[in-house]
């Protein structure tokens, strides 16, 4: 098949990583595939084409950058992918945002025979019903891809029949593997080998629920002296959202604030026992949960989103509701059990060598192009 990965964003967003997998992965699977995307700011340090380069991915065709739909403004970048589609005989767009979405409609309105249109949906929500989502999600895609097989059946209402699918995000299960704690990065970030860690790589912002996560931080230190909490990320509002509530609860030295990592991510991730996950961010498919389970670390999590889906409850881990002492309770009960801890990791382990991993992200958009391309 010739398929064209379509984004208009040009940032290393939760959603980039696995629409930069599924290229790779459907290059392998000997498909013809080709990226189209803005480039980033000239002053930018990262950004989807720079990882792409870095994976040897050279962009086809670069858009415009821009957010939202502009008619006008966007004009260019519609002729550009025309042009494109015609050319190299596109048989599939896969669109990954609305921007890209509308773009390639546009495109496609001006070409004799159009390529299939298929949508990745970001979110582990519900599509709002609204009137422009019921066209957009509608008749204004050929099929839908959303993150996870039940979020995918909670948006049938919006299909009327057309092809659906759902299908969890993707991680180098070669990258993300079991492997013990580096101690210069343990020591650096202060933390001694008797210490037991709960993670959680979120961005600080306020509707991630830091409030949950301190408070039941604040209820564990009271059980466990030796319990540590580990932040990996940054954030605008990190100060008021997550430090200044550690001080007032009395548990600033039991938090550790380690800031985004670049390429000792992984070791960071391996210093934790315990990983949460309280509220997905801008990626639905939870991209650092599903990091976590390749490393073999069993998760406590809520129950938002694709949440209950990516975590199989008592093998891979616990779901707990949004209570400080449900929360606290589930990270106590794994500290304290370091064999059912074990179990749970390599369970989760298992679990992402089936379900996460670039293969069988690409088996799945395949089979959603070629139910989509026998259409008639």
């Amino acid at each position: 098949m010739r398929i064209l990965q379509l984004t208009g964003d040009w940032k290393w967003t939760g959603p980039a990583a696995p629409m930069l997998e599924l290229l790779l992965a459907l290059r392998r699977r000997g498909h013809e595939v080709w990226l189209a995307a803005p480039p980033p700011p000239p002053d930018a340090t990262s950004g989807l084409l720079l990882r792409a380069r870095a994976a040897g991915v050279e962009p086809a065709l670069e858009l415009s950058r821009g957010r939202g739909i502009r008619w006008l403004r966007d004009a260019q970048d519609v002729r550009s992918l025309r042009a494109f589609v015609a050319e190299h005989r596109v048989e599939v767009v896969h669109a990954w945002h609305t921007r890209d979405h509308v773009l390639a409609l546009r495109a496609g309105a001006g070409l004799r025979r159009a390529p299939v249109l298929v949508r990745s949906q970001k979110s582990g929500d519900p599509i709002p019903a609204t009137p422009w989502n019921r066209w957009l999600f509608g008749p204004g895609s050929d099929a839908l891809l959303c993150v996870a097989p039940e979020v995918a059946r909670k948006n049938a209402r919006l299909r009327g029949g057309r092809p659906l699918r759902g299908a969890f995000g993707a991680v180098d299960p070669e990258r993300f593997r079991p492997g013990p704690p580096a101690e210069r990065l343990r020591a650096e970030l202060g933390l001694t080998p008797q210490q037991r860690v709960v993670g959680i790589v979120a961005r600080a912002q306020r509707h991630r629920r830091f409030d949950l996560l301190l408070e039941a931080m604040a209820r564990l230190a009271a059980q466990h002296p030796d319990a540590r909490l580990l932040v990996i990320g940054r954030g605008t509002h990190i100060e008021e959202t997550a430090r200044a509530p550690a001080r007032r609860l009395g548990i600033a030295e039991r938090v550790v604030f380690a800031g985004y990592r670049g390429d000792d991510y992984v070791d960071a991730l391996r210093l934790c026992d315990v990983f949460s996950l309280l509220v997905p961010g801008s990626d639905g498919g939870c991209r650092a949960l599903l990091e976590a389970a390749a490393c073999g670390i069993p998760a406590v999590t809520t129950r938002r989103g694709a949440l209950p889906e990516i975590v199989v409850d008592g093998e891979t881990g616990l779901l707990v509701d949004e209570e400080p002492a449900a929360l606290a309770g589930a990270w106590s009960a794994l500290l304290a059990d370091p064999p059912r801890r074990a179990r749970m990791g390599a369970a989760a382990r298992e679990r992402a060598l089936r379900c996460f991993t670039p293969e069988r992200l690409a088996e799945a958009a395949e089979d959603s192009y070629r139910q989509t391309l026998a259409r008639p």
